[in-house]
């Protein structure tokens, strides 16, 4: 599905992703007995998702160092 989306497209859906991912986790967290092993299970995600953006990112940058 992503693969049809341009690399800045790409960025914009995984933002969205991660953003909706964040806000998520804090309301389970503010629950006063929030459910654990799902709060990490998002984090995990969460975390997963940021490292594809990040390598997007570094896709799209060019290497200023080349």
């Amino acid at each position: 599905a992503n693969d049809d989306l341009s690399p800045a497209m790409q960025l914009v859906t995984l933002r969205s992703q991660w953003r909706t991912l964040n806000h998520e986790i804090i309301e389970l967290e503010a629950q006063s007995s929030p459910n654990q092993l799902l709060v990490q299970r998002l984090k995990h995600d969460k975390s997963n998702l940021k490292e594809l953006i990040k390598r997007l990112e570094d896709e799209m940058i060019p290497d200023l160092n080349a």
